[in-house]
């Protein structure tokens, strides 16, 4: 976990779409945003919010994907579980889309991107 707030955490995702790829989860079990509470759903804002601003401040990408799959007619590969993902994008990437055989190259180890990403989310005051 990267960072924890009252109703949400951060954490990065373990099949990345590319390096920095983060997810903001409740920690109350929904499938739909409906389901939220008005405070839930402020703060999955402001922790989406602050993945954007650690994300530009550690990759400074190009530009950057947020969104959600709600149920598996959508890809949810947790579908029970709303969650955001937010992925870094550089012109030209390739690994956003799956490639033959689903399988995609990321060139930094999960644990350097932990690390670069833990160290950046520490500077900012909870």
């Amino acid at each position: 976990i990267l960072k924890r707030g009252k109703f949400t955490f951060i954490i990065m995702n373990l099949y990345p779409y590319n390096n920095g790829h983060l997810m903001v989860v409740p920690f109350r079990h929904v499938a739909r945003m409906q389901e939220l509470t008005d405070e839930e759903l402020c703060e999955l804002g402001k922790m989406t919010q602050l993945c954007e601003r650690a994300l530009t401040d550690a990759y400074h990408p190009d530009g950057l994907n947020v969104g959600m799959n709600l149920g598996e007619a959508a890809g949810a590969g947790v579908a029970d579980h709303l969650h955001i993902h937010v992925v870094p994008r550089w012109n030209g990437d390739t690994n956003f889309i799956s490639t033959i055989g689903n399988t995609r190259v990321i060139p930094e180890k999960m644990e350097e991107a932990y690390k670069k990403l833990k160290k950046v989310f520490n500077t900012y005051e909870s």
